[in-house]
């Protein structure tokens, strides 16, 4: 058994998502049980090479989790032969252009979603690193959490039976900063000219969690809207929040299912979890948040009477079974990584590549042409980028 090593340049490791999930929970943590294991049993070290403007910071992160490599030229780090990936994980604005350079060094990619901000630079992007033999990739994360697992373990396992609906609701209350509570998010993602709103940010997630487990997304109907148009930013001013804070969103799927989702930084949570999707089917129905599920077959569906001058006696939330954790679920962004690297190492099956998560962007663009005309919008399949094999119609 032989062990490689594998350069990563890591670009955005400084933001939230950046550090947490994909350098401290996945990149270190791959290092530290040892490296990836590919099918002919060698292993691969991840050796990641950490790039930000502002050094101090990039080196005590470093530092601080034991990698031994960092840099502030983006230019330099990608000229090295030594590399093989480079992931980004900074703002929508700057992600073309990055790929693009990435590409032209004959980088594989692995990026953050959304790919772009317009559907023409998502396809662009993408067949450009189709022209020049690039593996990529676009983190799906959600697909990986333990409670939409247990969601996919019960419709394949024909629980659900027809699937009807599916009922999203996802978000928290954002603080605007302006009373002694510091928001919990970055500015820019309330600006529109920075790349902001949520249609854009959780509408590519939507996407790819209804085509891989309900059916296809074939039209949208979208209002969005701006709840909070003034914000205090991370120096302490007030700026206007002119990008939307809130999204609803209602989809028909291939197969006839009907889904709506909620998204919102400007709603309470009184519910189980920060997302959770209620999946009703003409067998059964199941209610997964981030890690648990609950599901109610249709022999244990209670009998209820519309009664409004009596109190209610049934307690709906016991009637519910818990689906058990019979597997040990690992970070789901540490998961994508070892799929990821073992494509680009052994060529293994991916699926997750930047043409994917073009599809996330055109749900994102068309979501937002809905709520400006007041309309349904259908969702016309993309046509893959040249040369591969055709994606599963939109």
């Amino acid at each position: 058994m032989a062990t490689q090593r594998l350069g990563i340049i890591m670009h955005g490791i400084t933001g939230r998502m950046g550090y947490n999930q994909h350098l401290v929970r996945s990149i270190c943590a791959i290092r530290d049980q040892g490296g990836v294991a590919l099918p002919n049993g060698d292993r691969v070290m991840p050796d990641p090479v950490l790039i930000g403007r502002n050094a101090e910071k990039v080196q005590a992160i470093a530092v601080k989790h034991g990698v031994k490599r960092t840099a502030t030229d983006l230019d330099a780090a990608l000229a090295n032969k030594d590399d093989t990936i480079f992931f980004d994980a900074g703002s929508t604005q700057m992600r073309v252009a990055l790929l693009r350079k990435a590409i032209a060094a004959g980088k594989h990619i692995y990026c953050e979603k959304p790919v772009s901000e317009t559907l023409d630079e998502a396809i662009s992007v993408a067949q450009a690193a189709k022209d020049k033999g690039i593996k990529s990739g676009v983190v799906q994360d959600k697909l990986y959490l333990p409670g939409l697992r247990k969601i996919k373990m019960l419709k394949d396992s024909g629980f659900f039976g027809r699937i009807l609906s599916v009922r999203g609701e996802f978000g928290y209350w954002v603080f605007e900063g302006d009373w002694g509570q510091p928001a919990q998010r970055p500015s820019w993602n309330y600006r529109k000219k920075e790349g902001g709103g949520i249609i854009l940010d959780m509408l590519p997630h939507w996407r790819y969690v209804l085509d891989n487990l309900f059916g296809a997304v074939e039209a949208v109907s979208c209002l969005g809207t701006v709840h909070i148009p003034s914000r205090v930013d991370e120096a302490g001013k007030t700026y206007a929040a002119d990008a939307d804070d809130a999204a609803y969103a209602t989809f028909q799927l291939a197969g006839g299912a009907i889904a709506h989702i909620n998204s919102s930084w400007c709603v309470r949570v009184k519910r189980d979890d920060l997302v959770t999707f209620q999946v009703d089917g003409t067998h059964g129905s199941a209610v997964a948040g981030l890690t648990r599920c609950f599901s109610q077959h249709r022999v244990n569906t209670p009998r209820p009477v519309w009664n409004p001058d009596e109190p209610q006696t049934m307690k709906f939330e016991q009637q519910w079974d818990e689906v058990p954790d019979n597997t040990i679920y690992e970070n789901g962004f540490k998961l994508q990584w070892e799929e990821f690297i073992r494509h680009v190492v052994a060529g293994a099956p991916w699926k997750f590549d930047l043409f994917e998560g073009a599809k996330g962007v055109q749900l994102a663009e068309l979501a937002m042409q809905s709520w400006s005309e007041r309309r349904w919008v259908d969702v016309p399949a993309l046509q893959a980028a040249k040369g591969t094999q055709s994606s599963a119609a939109a």
